[in-house]
């Protein structure tokens, strides 16, 4: 009788090697010299050494009295083939072999679809809120049935295939032992119960779409791109799942006057020169009306004034934004004479400006 193979040289890994390296190599050696899958003479054999290696190096205790003993040492651990065989590390190769197998459940209750929808709104009704009706399409239960998808005054019954349980075993002889996989029934789709008689209206599915006019609160401060969320106003849900949620996203206009800013309002004051050099009093827009703002006498251009609370309300708390407002002076592209000859006698006046000549 020949002297066994070292079980590191039969893994092919060394006397170091972590367990995930180890579970590793074992499965890829597995699945190589399975007797299902390579039908070379000497290949079930190949594969008990396999696993023989590996159920003695994946086991602490058993590979530290290997490592220290050998195969001699070990009586009793080593060489028991496949009685006690542990299949903890073959799920991957039971896919490989035969498909996923799966320990099926009857269908638990599923929520119904999301839906979305958008609105588009004005700057002011984001700065301010506003509610708005939309229509959308959604499913909800039959109005006949009510949801059992059976005819009015009848009901589904078992399914005699696999008889109320929602699921169907079949057990198969493998090279490893009995095999036993739990299906979703076909026949009924988990549901334990078939309809015979279907409900004409939805014709037994127990859901028909309706058309809905909904109203949506857009609360003050909302920003463009902001998304509103209304729990239980999407698609019905199956088997008594809750309903889908309804999300609204919001397309904010510009503003042909203010921007943007956080929660503050920019606005651009356009003045003369002389209305900066001499200051000035004028009616300046706002989001609720003209407020009057003082321009001092020699204000220069890029120049900012602030009005307090006069911005975006602040999304879900207190309190609001302010208004900034930028002067921007316009030099005019065009005078007449008259004009040319008063600001020649003002120039005559004025200090030349440090850097002129």
């Amino acid at each position: 009788m020949s002297a066994k193979r070292d079980y590191y040289e039969i893994l092919g890994v060394d006397r170091s090697a972590g367990p995930e390296k180890i579970k590793r190599a074992f499965r890829r050696l597995a699945l190589k010299h399975h007797p299902d899958r390579n039908h070379d003479e000497g290949a079930e054999e190949r594969f008990k050494e396999v696993n023989e290696a590996y159920q003695v190096l994946s086991d602490p205790e058993k590979r530290a009295t290997y490592d220290r003993f050998g195969h001699g040492g070990g009586e009793g651990l080593f060489g028991q083939g496949f009685e006690g065989f542990d299949f903890s590390g073959f799920g991957d190769i039971f896919d490989a072999f035969f498909g996923r197998t799966t320990s099926a459940h009857r269908h638990a209750p599923q929520p119904g679809a999301d839906l979305h929808q958008h609105i588009t709104t004005t700057f002011e009704e984001a700065a301010f809120g506003i509610e708005k009706e939309i229509k959308i399409s959604r499913t909800e239960y039959c109005s006949q049935c009510h949801g059992t998808g059976c005819k009015p005054g009848s009901q589904p019954v078992t399914c005699p295939q696999c008889r109320g349980t929602g699921q169907v075993r079949r057990t198969q002889q493998i090279f490893f032992g009995r095999f036993t996989n739990v299906t979703t029934c076909d026949h009924c789709q988990g549901e334990g119960k078939i309809i015979t008689d279907s409900c004409p209206h939805c014709r037994g599915s127990g859901k028909e779409k309706h058309q809905r006019s909904i109203m949506v609160k857009v609360p003050a401060g909302v920003t463009d791109g902001s998304r509103i969320r209304l729990s239980g106003e999407g698609d019905v849900g199956t088997r008594g799942g809750p309903p889908g949620n309804l999300y609204i996203s919001l397309t904010v206009k510009e503003h042909k006057l203010f921007t943007r800013d956080g929660d503050d309002i920019l606005y651009e004051l356009l003045i003369n020169f002389t209305q900066a050099a001499l200051g000035t009093e004028l009616n300046i827009p706002t989001l609720e009306g003209d407020a009057r703002l003082k321009v001092p006498a020699g204000s220069q251009a890029g120049q900012v004034f602030h009005l307090k609370n006069k911005g975006i309300p602040h999304l879900h708390r207190g309190g609001r934004g302010d208004q900034f407002i930028t002067l921007r002076v316009v030099i005019p592209d065009s005078l007449d004479k008259k004009q040319r000859q008063l600001l020649e006698e003002i120039d005559k006046t004025l200090k030349p400006l440090k850097g002129s000549r």
